[in-house]
């Protein structure tokens, strides 16, 4: 199986793509819905060598783009290569990438006993169990749920929190928005992995990149 490479190194090979979460992302808006599917099919037409395929999201004149190496848990050199391909087709065409609208929504819940509350979400939802236990969305249209170990009970916090997961270099502005809409900061004491955010009833969501994630020395 592919080594998964680090956060930084995949970020690094690829400038017009985004690291969110375990995967790379890349939304690219054309001038119209015809050349946005003119854009698909070529894309379908060189990385279908490669042996791979992103999963592709098309709303109008805007695609989106998501790789990665499920197996690996991360982005592999191989997803990488498909990457380049499609950036390829991204210049030939002459379009543009529009990092900034990229968002990524995990729900988050704080449990005492997950064993005992992820089997109720898992049935509900109609989803897939995965790794780290994440309730997902086998066609990845809805957010993963994923639960976080509590220590002790913590009545007086909201034990549901949104992880909104931005490009790196979106993360500032994003979070500048938010106060300015009247949240408050909570914490950003592991920025910048994430920070904690409320709003005007103490609601949370958490602002997260990709940054801070990697093990110190990691390629």
């Amino acid at each position: 199986m592919a080594d998964k490479l680090s956060r930084q190194t995949a970020s690094d090979a690829l400038p017009s793509w985004r690291v969110l979460l375990q995967r790379l992302h890349l939304t690219v808006r054309a001038p119209d819905v015809a050349t946005a599917f003119e854009f698909v099919a070529r894309v379908g037409a060189v990385v279908t060598p490669l042996g791979r395929q992103p999963d592709l999201d098309v709303r109008g004149d805007v695609v989106h783009l998501a790789v990665s190496t499920e197996q690996a848990g991360g982005v592999t050199e191989a997803d990488i290569a498909v990457g380049r391909a499609v950036e390829g087709v991204v210049t030939e065409m002459g379009l543009t990438s529009a990092p900034g609208t990229l968002t990524v929504i995990e729900i988050a819940i704080d449990a005492m006993d997950i064993d005992a509350v992820r089997p109720f979400w898992d049935a509900v939802l109609g989803w897939d169990v995965i790794a780290r236990n994440d309730v997902q969305d086998p066609l990845r249209l809805g957010p993963a749920v994923w639960f976080q170990q509590m220590d002790e009970p913590r009545p007086q916090r909201n034990r549901i929190h949104l992880d909104v997961t931005v490009a790196h270099d979106e993360a500032a502005g994003r979070i500048e928005r938010a106060l300015a809409a009247g949240g408050h900061l909570v914490s950003d004491a592991e920025a910048p992995a994430f920070w904690i955010l409320a709003d005007a009833e103490g609601n949370e969501a958490c602002v997260c990149t990709w940054q801070g994630r990697d093990p110190v020395g990691a390629d």
